[in-house]
């Protein structure tokens, strides 16, 4: 682990992206099951321990993997996916395993075309790997372009192999059949999984529980990386269907969006509201603080929640925060589904909402 890509030969990486398993075979079929992808565990490097972790925070189960994950964890977005960001990015990485965070999400998709938010983490893992549970996604749809992302995931996150490579904001009915279409991306997952370039598979999305709940029904994952934070009851809930059966699989559950970047927390400045685009306009106050819009999520059934800071000063509290969490009573819940129920839109924009 940690070896620089320059250490590993042009060739393997050929043979990687042409080689096809029989697992790959199976995919297509239909036919995968949970003990034929686990065969390689035993080869694969330790899971990542970061000292901090225990004492920083509570830690629980990412399912059945045998992690014990810090309940707060970093999100690769924010001020780590910013273009140019490096001294604030970096610094917010270091800081978080620092602190005992034992989790770090990122995807090729963050920080555009130049892949900024795995530049930066990659800055770190150079000399801290061992230190985190190290989670990365494809957004193509296809097998050879999600290897090839994957590689140059590698490359720049300065890493021989993932903790969990996760299919990146799968959305509609067509991403779904394409995905698992012959020479899909779950192709992908499977043959880098056979061929150890990742530990644990995964699916991620925020806009439709149902879209989910067919990758789940079709493939056994390790991991699922979910939207969930207190409006989400107001808009095609991801409570009602997804989280019980991800708990029935005994999957990893990441939560995300927690503070709908922002929008969901009095804090927010209806001035800074966007007009269009995957984000729309958000032009009310939030009504929510920090604390009780991670308290919500983490009231759940959920593994970890990741979110992503715009700095050191954010990052710190948001683990202290996680430190001295309290689960909320069911009272405690249903009022703050009833409190963000006037800003649902904006809280869960990224809900599907035609």
């Amino acid at each position: 682990m940690g070896n620089s890509s320059d250490e590993r030969k042009p060739s393997s990486r050929r043979e990687f992206l042409k080689r096809s398993s029989a697992l790959t075979a199976a995919v297509a079929a239909g036919v995968v099951t949970p003990g034929a992808l686990n065969n390689t565990a035993a080869l694969l490097p330790p899971l990542p321990l970061n000292p901090e972790t225990a004492k920083a925070m509570p830690t629980r189960n990412l399912g059945k993997t045998g992690y014990k994950v810090g309940i707060f964890s970093l999100g690769g977005q924010a001020a780590v996916e910013q273009p140019h960001n490096e001294e604030t990015a970096i610094a917010i990485v270091e800081r978080a395993l620092d602190l005992g965070i034992n989790y770090i999400d990122t995807a090729a998709m963050y920080g555009g075309r130049e892949r900024w938010s795995q530049r930066y983490v990659g800055e770190v893992m150079k000399r801290r790997r061992k230190e985190t549970y190290l989670a990365s996604k494809t957004d193509d749809r296809t097998r050879d372009g999600s290897l090839k992302l994957l590689e140059e995931s590698l490359r720049l996150l300065h890493t021989d192999q993932l903790d969990a490579w996760q299919l990146h904001h799968v959305t509609t009915q067509e991403d779904v059949d394409r995905i698992f279409a012959k020479n899909g991306a779950m192709e992908a997952l499977v043959s880098a999984r056979e061929q150890k370039m990742v530990r644990f598979l995964g699916v991620t999305g925020h806009a439709d529980p149902g879209v989910l709940l067919q990758c789940l029904e079709r493939f056994p994952f390790d991991q699922i990386l979910m939207a969930v934070n207190a409006a989400d009851r107001h808009r095609l809930s991801f409570l009602e269907k997804l989280l019980p059966l991800a708990v029935e699989k005994q999957m990893g559950i990441i939560g995300m969006k927690i503070p709908a970047r922002g929008r969901i927390l009095e804090s927010w400045n209806p001035a800074a509201a966007k007009s269009g685009g995957f984000e729309g306009a958000a032009p009310h106050a939030g009504v929510l603080s920090m604390k009780e819009a991670m308290y919500y999520t983490l009231s759940h059934a959920v593994s970890t929640v990741i979110i992503g800071c715009d700095s050191v000063g954010q990052l710190e509290e948001n683990v202290r925060l996680a430190r001295e969490f309290t689960p909320l009573t069911q009272q405690q819940i249903a009022a703050l589904e009833q409190k963000t129920q006037p800003i649902a839109r904006q809280a869960l924009f990224f809900r599907t909402w035609a």
